[in-house]
């Protein structure tokens, strides 16, 4: 069972957390909570997976995701929003410079390099976090490629999304929101409106 440690609401988006053992799918623990918060029971939420394996809520206008790191898991719904939800277990990242080099857009990696060696590490989660929930919220997760969209560094230290695929809509589309759900992991939600077909 899903036991929530912890609950955000925000905009349009809820979500919880709790622990995730390894070796457990993801999907059996979230359904407790996502049938709970829609008043359903849980073995008639209605939850898919769509052609790319991105779950999918048969209720209209509401849409959920989740990702596990470490001993947790993060679970998102969103009303009227597509929705994206990254976690990530903070631990020592010793090749972020050359991941970022080889996997983000070239700004960003030159952003990465120019910060304190101390400061680094935590800047490449929070940028990973972001992109990753944007992308989950579009459907496709990382096989989109994290180059696709770039963001950049403000002067409070998070990371505000500036240029993105078409496919993604435009940067002022998306809603992001950064956050530390337990000591020791970051996480982030994405969303943005549900395109309406022209």
């Amino acid at each position: 069972m899903f036991s929530l440690s912890g609950g955000l609401a925000i905009g349009p988006v809820r979500c919880a957390w709790g622990p995730h053992l390894r070796g457990t799918p993801a999907e059996a623990l979230a359904r407790p909570w996502l049938a709970e918060t829609l008043d359903l029971p849980a073995p008639e939420l209605p939850l898919r997976r769509d052609a790319h394996g991105r779950p999918r809520l048969d209720v209209a206008g509401v849409d959920a995701s989740w990702s596990h790191s470490g001993e947790h898991l993060l679970v998102a719904l969103g009303h009227d929003v597509q929705v994206g939800a990254d976690l990530e277990l903070l631990r020592p990242r010793p090749r972020a410079l050359e991941l970022a080099a080889r996997f983000f857009a070239p700004d960003e990696a030159r952003a990465l390099a120019a910060l304190p060696a101390d400061a680094r590490e935590q800047a490449f989660v929070q940028l990973w976090c972001a992109k990753e929930a944007v992308l989950k919220a579009h459907g496709r997760g990382l096989a989109f490629g994290l180059h696709r969209l770039a963001f950049a560094r403000r002067g409070d230290g998070c990371w505000a999304l500036v240029a993105c695929d078409p496919a993604l809509g435009t940067p002022a589309d998306w809603t992001l929101h950064a956050f530390t759900p337990m000591p020791g992991y970051l996480g982030s939600l994405a969303w943005r409106p549900v395109p309406h077909p022209m």
